[in-house]
């Protein structure tokens, strides 16, 4: 099966957008840092899950997300701290703190693998917000591969600026010398407890947004349609609308 061909979108999509969505899509599918395949697959679909929500969406309406109790439609693949925070992140992000991702790392849900699920959750959503803006159905999930996760955890990382450990700015070296050449900033910085989440998070962004270089060119890409001042325009209208931090 061929994903993310879309012959039946309203417009024309660029090939790297296609591109980009089908190799998330063969990276999803194997096993990552902290999830195996199955287990990465199982976090795609707890995102799809989490928009159909009644008790997401019951609890955003809550003074507390800590005083309300409930059940998450949910697939039960996953842990159920694990569950609870793809559905947190997807309904209800701006109410996430330190004490919440400190107590699911005491109760097992460590923070590499919540910087991992993370990561998961931003992409297949990203991805799924783009078809849906088309009016078309999801992509099928991938069928998930065999193998171990590498555990591995850069060992430049460090707790101090965010809820969880980051590489420090000027920490972009050895096996992570490719996540930036001089500076970066917080938001990207998230991530890199596990590079390859942001690895991923960048490749997608690239295609569908903008590349880290392109951040740089304040007048625009020729293979865009509309010119960086719009999309900077639509990028902070849903920031706002999201109550992103940044």
């Amino acid at each position: 099966m061929t994903h993310f061909s879309y012959p039946r979108s309203p417009y024309p999509i660029r090939e790297d957008i296609k591109l980009a969505h089908r190799s998330y899509w063969e990276s999803l599918a194997g096993p990552g840092s902290w999830w195996t395949g199955e287990q990465r697959v199982a976090i795609a679909g707890e995102v799809r899950n989490a928009c159909k929500c009644n008790f997401c969406k019951q609890r955003k309406q809550a003074l507390s997300p800590y005083t309300f109790e409930g059940e998450h439609h949910s697939d039960c693949q996953l842990p159920t701290r694990a569950v609870d925070a793809v559905h947190r992140i997807v309904s209800d992000q701006t109410r996430i703190t330190q004490a919440y991702i400190d107590h699911n790392s005491k109760a097992g849900l460590s923070e590499e693998q919540y910087v991992e699920l993370t990561g998961i959750v931003v992409c297949v959503f990203s991805i799924d917000e783009f078809n849906r803006g088309l009016g078309l159905e999801l992509e099928p999930l991938p069928d998930p591969r065999a193998g171990e996760p590498s555990y591995y955890r850069p060992a430049q990382a460090t707790r101090g600026t965010g809820f969880v450990s980051m590489i420090p700015s000027d920490g972009a070296i050895g096996a992570e010398a490719d996540l930036w050449k001089s500076r970066t900033a917080n938001v990207l910085r998230a991530l890199t407890l596990v590079p390859d989440a942001l690895r991923d998070w960048m490749k997608l962004a690239a295609a569908q947004y903008l590349s880290m270089e392109g951040m740089a060119n304040l007048i625009g890409r020729e293979d865009r349609t509309i010119n960086r001042m719009q999309m900077e325009l639509i990028a902070g209208r849903v920031s706002s609308f999201n109550e992103c931090f940044y």
